[in-house]
């Protein structure tokens, strides 16, 4: 199969990469990039675009599967309008791209409590993009609606300390549905999402997602 990925300097989108790339089932994997990969392998086609022209490398989103992973912090981002522009903006015009050059299979990694009419702002973002892409029409498409993830040499404090908490808490048989979920895990869950013949739309959340992450499509 040939992979499309977006976000694949990301956390999840790295592991995503990597494990692709070892998997026989894929021939080609092409990785939409703001900057260079530091990955050097013959199945890996590292394309380095720029988001804001999509019509200039929209030739290039044809594949089997296309991967969405790409994602920021409002920290990171610097306001609210710039992350939706990262979050919301290029996660659906690569869907877009993908749906008009007949890409069959779509896999997006959104968020748990996503939902378009929430009073909070990331959630009603990622809420709206999972009904706009969903409105697209793909023959398959799955969205992963993680909780907390386990990022590796995470520096977002924030994020390293509510893992912690939730992990204290799952010891004491609390809040098991929400426990971090390592980014490899879900990359994945991804993964096997792209190996099941099937139509139609689906979402997996929290902890079916450890499920699905072992599921063997052979």
């Amino acid at each position: 199969m040939k992979a499309l990925v977006i976000g694949a300097t990301g956390a999840t989108g790295k592991d995503l990469v990597n494990k692709l790339l070892e998997d026989k089932d894929f021939q080609e994997v092409h990785a939409f990039v703001r900057r260079p990969l530091n990955i050097k392998n013959e199945k890996l086609k590292a394309h380095v675009v720029d988001f804001e022209k999509p019509e200039e490398w929209k030739d290039l989103v044809k594949g089997d599967v296309a991967f969405s992973c790409l994602g920021t912090t409002l920290k990171d981002a610097g306001s609210k309008d710039a992350q939706r522009k990262v979050d919301f903006d290029y996660q659906y015009q690569f869907a877009k791209n993908a749906k008009e050059n007949e890409v069959e299979d779509y896999i997006l990694v959104s968020s748990y409590g996503a939902n378009p009419n929430s009073k909070i702002f990331y959630s009603r973002m990622k809420g709206e993009l999972e009904k706009e892409v969903k409105n697209l029409h793909f023959n398959k498409m799955t969205i992963f609606q993680p909780g907390m993830l386990e990022r590796k040499d995470s520096e977002r404090t924030g994020e390293v300390l509510g893992g912690k908490i939730i992990k204290f808490a799952n010891k004491l048989g609390i809040c098991e549905s929400q426990k971090p979920l390592p980014t490899d895990v879900l990359a994945q869950a991804m993964i096997n999402s792209s190996k099941i013949k099937s139509y139609g739309y689906s979402k997996i959340k929290l902890g079916s997602i450890f499920s699905f992450a072992e599921k063997n499509n052979d």
